[in-house]
């Protein structure tokens, strides 16, 4: 099965719990998709990047 990665850094589960931080870090401020078995599972998403997607949300259309 065919999956689209919507980020340039991807992490597996196991490099996420070893180094949690450095995982972020390898991201430069962007998502890094977690991958289990090599089939993503989830983004992990900066504070940063939160942020700018919380405000974007609360503007008006």
């Amino acid at each position: 099965m065919s999956y689209q990665i919507l980020t340039t850094i991807a992490a597996s589960i196991t490099d996420l719990k070893r180094n949690p931080m450095g995982t972020v870090a390898d991201g430069e401020g962007g998502a890094v998709a977690i991958l289990n078995r090599n089939e993503p599972v989830f983004y992990c998403v900066p504070q940063s990047l939160t942020l700018i997607i919380w405000n974007l949300q609360k503007m008006p259309n």
